[in-house]
């Protein structure tokens, strides 16, 4: 088992990766609020994530990755006060809540299966836990962590930090700063600070989405949900609690706050965050209007809102898109530019074509050149918190060697070549998830041309002339295409 190490935000510095349960490992990651098109945005920590989740799979691990779906309870600027957001699009679209929510969580799974990245072994949805969130608040009131007021739950801050504890630690936030904060600036007299946030919250009459509850007829809050679902799957403590840094405060610092009040320590081990996509050195996200869809992306069309100017000088596929994110850091900022992905469209090319390359050297009976070291190189770079760029560096390196031996300037032996092979299979492909999209791109090519000829056949059948009809038959099967007639027409498949 290799000796990994992950940087820690809860401790601010690198740990070595020991799981509470030998061989076996828990994650829970903050899945999207799903009220909008997914954008650049979602898709880092979707493949932070996914990476993570790969690697410790690949280390050996069985992982039990648990990702979250916010469908109820989000409400506007992350407050306590407003519309839920998804409550919000649906009386704008004139559509039911969960039209909305099922919308946009369809579409988020599309854009990450493009994106090539695995599904979560659970994927729970906010509203289908609402009993357990009410227990989670129940045991809350219980410990003396929460008061109601006018049908609200709320945390109590002032409460948790009398007892000891810090709220902040995770954030760096200064929770006096916090407390001397007045009710009436922050406008919300229901709470005896201001800091104190919700864990359930009476509907409002206009209020759509709302179930019955000991305090009132309302809705969780934010921070609830994730408690109460990582609890439900994981337990009360578990190995990885992930998302984006944008989640640190409030959320996840509210989330360790009601674990701790109910069981006296956080619901995690090791606490992994990554940082923003920005652009022009501003955060990324629904909320400030600057984002561009995944779907834009792909296609190359966005206009910029406030200029009326396109932001896309052409169309990027997914890989380039994964490509791009995996050139930096997890922990590091990324800012968006045509010029940064025309670059990560180039680096991405160059790693396919090499492994192209690579499967039709010629062996030589000596290698003049070490591939020995690539292997650990690469798994060092991992190790080392996931330093996907530094990984990326070394295939560079070895993409060097098998264009110089294309060029008969060095010469690789068999064994070599697949070493070299099960390198960029192992690295490229199964850690970073990375794919071949000309090799995807081919395959759709014969699937089209294989319905053109079966559609052909079919127009034989129908008219009767069955020696067409036989020869497109026979002729495919001599290829080793077997075609089969169903009721619903022909299909084909490979002998």
């Amino acid at each position: 088992m290799q000796n990994f190490l992950i940087y820690n935000t809860l401790s601010h510095q690198k740990e070595l990766f020991t799981p509470l349960t030998p061989d076996h490992v828990g994650m829970y990651v903050c899945g999207p609020t799903v009220y909008g098109d997914p954008h650049l945005g979602h898709a880092r920590p979707a493949i932070t994530f996914d990476i993570l989740f790969r690697y410790l799979r690949h280390l050996g691990y069985k992982v039990r990755y648990v990702r979250n779906i916010t469908d109820v309870g989000h409400l506007e600027h992350d407050a306590d006060e407003g519309e839920d957001k998804i409550a919000k699009k649906a009386r704008l679209e004139q559509l039911e809540p969960m039209e909305v929510a099922q919308y946009y969580t369809n579409r988020y799974h599309d854009a990450m299966d493009r994106l090539n990245v695995l599904r979560p072994s659970i994927e729970p949805h906010a509203s289908g836990h609402i009993i357990e969130q009410i227990e989670l608040v129940q045991k809350i009131l219980d410990a003396g962590y929460a008061y109601i007021s006018n049908g609200s739950v709320y945390f109590d801050i002032n409460k948790y930090q009398s007892d000891t504890h810090k709220y902040g630690k995770l954030s760096g936030r200064v929770i006096e700063e916090m407390l001397s904060t007045t009710r009436e600036l922050d406008g919300q007299e229901e709470k005896r600070n201001s800091a104190d946030f919700a864990l359930w919250k009476k509907a409002a009459p206009e209020h759509i989405m709302r179930w019955n509850s000991p305090w009132s007829v309302g809705f969780p809050g934010w921070h609830t949900e994730c408690t109460a679902m990582g609890t439900k799957y994981l337990g009360e403590t578990f190995d990885i609690h992930g998302g984006g840094m944008d989640l640190m405060f409030p959320h996840h610092e509210s989330e360790m706050a009601q674990q701790t009040a109910i069981t006296g320590h956080g619901p995690c081990k090791y606490w992994m965050h990554n940082n923003m996509i920005t652009i022009e050195g501003k955060k990324m996200g629904k909320s400030l209007g600057n984002f561009i869809t995944l779907g834009e992306f792909f296609d190359g069309s966005h206009i910029n809102p406030q200029t009326g100017e396109e932001m896309l000088s052409q169309a990027y596929s997914p890989m380039t898109i994964r490509f791009f994110i995996l050139q930096a850091h997890y922990r590091s900022t990324v800012d968006f530019s045509n010029e940064a992905l025309i670059a990560a469209e180039k680096g991405y090319n160059r790693l396919m074509q090499a492994y192209k390359i690579l499967g039709s050297l010629r062996p030589s009976k000596e290698s003049s050149v070490n591939v020995s070291e690539y292997r650990q190189k690469c798994y060092d770079a991992m190790n080392d918190d996931m330093n996907t760029p530094i990984v990326i560096s070394h295939l560079f390196d070895a993409a060097k060697i098998i264009n110089t031996v294309n060029d008969h300037k060095a010469t690789l032996t068999q064994a070599d070549i697949d070493e070299l092979k099960s390198v960029f299979d192992t690295f490229v492909f199964d850690v970073m998830g990375l794919r071949d999209e000309a090799s995807s791109d081919n395959t759709a090519i014969i699937d089209g041309l294989m319905r053109m000829i079966l559609d052909v056949r079919a127009t034989a059948k129908a008219n009767k002339d069955w020696a067409t009809s036989d020869k497109i038959r026979d002729n495919l099967g001599q290829l080793g295409i077997a075609v089969k007639d169903g009721k619903d027409g022909a299909t084909w498949e490979l002998n």
